[in-house]
C-alpha cells in the first residue's frame, strides 16, 4: 500500500473541502481498503466520512428515504424498508457476509468497484485501471463477466445488489458537492463502459452520496431478489432479477424487472415489463417475455450459459410473486 495522507471530517462542508483529484472518501472500507492494498486505487490523501450526518430511514409522501452513510444491516432489518420493499432487504441480505454487511454504507455499495479479477491484478491488462491498457478479460477468463452492455474496451459485471433492486423501483440519489446539491436517477448514475470504461458513473469530482430516495409504490410489498451464484454465502451473482409486481383481477397490472451479474450497470428491462403488462401471469407467458431479456447480448468465450441462466432466473423470480 502506497503511502497517504489521512483526515477525519466532522461536517459535509469540510468533508467536500478535502475532496477532489488524488481524494477517497472512506466510510465502510470493504472495498476502498482491498484495493489500495492492492495498489489498484492509490489515493494521495483519504478522508473518513463516517462523522457526517449522512444517516436516517424515514418515509414520507415522497418515498422512502436512506441516508448514505447507514449501514446495510441496519437498513436490510429496518421495518420501513423489509416489509414495504422486501426487494431491497433481500437484495441487501444476499450481499456479501453478514461482517462486511455490518461495516459496508449504502452510498458504498453503490459506488463499489467491479470484481473482475484482472482489475485487480495490476500485472493485467485493464482499461478501468489503465485506461488504453487493453482488455485481457475479452480473450481471458471470462466466465463471471457481463453480456449486456460490453463494449469492445471492457466486458466487466456490476458488482452491487442492492443496486440491482433501486433500478427496478426507479430510485434516485441526492449528491452533494461544493456547487451544491443535484438529484439524479440511480440508473442515470452509472455509466456503460464504451470507449471510457475508467469514467464508472457521473459523479463529480469531490461529490458524495447523500441519500437514496425510492418512490412511493404500494404494490411493491409484492417483490423479490432471487440471486443465482456458485454459493450461497460471500459470493457475487451469476445472474440475479429484482422483480415487483402488481395483480388486478388475476392480470399484472404494472411490473418492474431489473437484473444483475449480467450487465455492465444495473440493467432494467422495459421489454420484459411490457410483454407482462395486461396479461395473466401464467408460465408460458413469463417464460416468453423472458426471452426479451436477452435481445443485444453478447456472450463471451466462457459465459454464454447467461443467456439461459437469465431467462430462467427473471422466470422463476415472476413466478414465485404470481403462482
Amino acid at each position: 500500500m502506497r503511502a497517504f495522507d489521512f483526515a477525519v471530517a466532522r461536517t459535509v462542508p469540510e468533508a467536500l473541502a478535502r475532496g477532489g483529484a488524488g481524494t477517497a472518501y472512506l466510510a465502510g472500507g470493504t472495498t476502498l481498503v482491498d484495493l489500495m492494498k492492492l495498489e489498484v486505487l492509490t489515493p494521495r490523501h483519504v478522508v473518513d466520512i463516517n462523522h457526517l450526518p449522512l444517516r436516517g430511514v424515514h418515509a414520507d409522501r415522497d418515498g422512502l428515504h436512506v441516508g448514505a452513510l447507514e449501514r446495510m444491516s441496519d437498513v436490510a432489518d429496518h421495518p420501513l424498508v423489509a416489509h414495504p420493499y422486501p426487494v431491497i432487504s433481500q437484495a441487501l441480505r444476499a450481499s456479501a457476509s453478514p461482517q462486511l454487511r455490518n461495516m459496508a454504507s449504502i452510498g458504498g455499495n453503490l459506488l463499489q468497484r467491479t470484481r473482475c479479477g484482472y482489475y485487480r491484478d495490476t500485472a493485467t491488462a485493464c482499461n478501468r485501471r489503465t485506461p488504453g491498457s487493453g482488455c485481457a478479460a475479452i480473450g481471458g477468463e471470462n466466465r463471471g463477466h457481463a453480456i449486456l452492455g460490453t463494449s469492445d474496451a471492457c466486458v466487466a459485471a456490476h458488482p452491487s445488489d442492492l443496486a440491482v433492486a433501486l433500478v427496478a423501483l426507479d430510485a434516485s440519489v441526492l449528491l452533494t458537492g461544493r456547487a451544491g446539491t443535484r438529484e439524479l436517477r440511480l440508473a442515470d448514475l452509472y455509466r456503460l463502459p464504451g470507449e471510457t470504461p475508467h469514467l464508472e458513473h457521473d459523479l463529480r469530482p469531490g461529490e458524495l452520496i447523500a441519500r437514496v430516495t425510492v418512490p412511493p409504490l404500494d404494490w411493491a410489498r409484492r417483490s423479490a431478489y432471487l440471486k443465482v451464484r456458485d454459493r450461497t454465502s460471500y459470493e457475487f451473482a451469476l445472474a440475479s432479477a429484482a422483480v415487483a409486481v402488481s395483480l388486478r383481477g388475476g392480470l399484472v397490472r404494472d411490473v418492474r424487472v431489473a437484473v444483475g451479474g449480467v450487465g455492465t450497470r444495473p440493467w432494467r428491462l422495459p421489454a420484459v415489463e411490457e410483454a407482462l403488462r395486461g396479461r395473466a401471469p401464467r408460465p408460458e407467458v413469463v417464460e416468453a417475455a423472458a426471452e426479451r431479456a436477452v435481445a443485444g447480448a453478447r456472450p463471451l468465450a466462457h459465459n454464454a450459459f447467461k443467456l439461459t441462466l437469465l431467462r430462467r432466473t427473471i422466470t422463476r423470480a415472476l413466478l414465485s410473486l404470481t403462482e
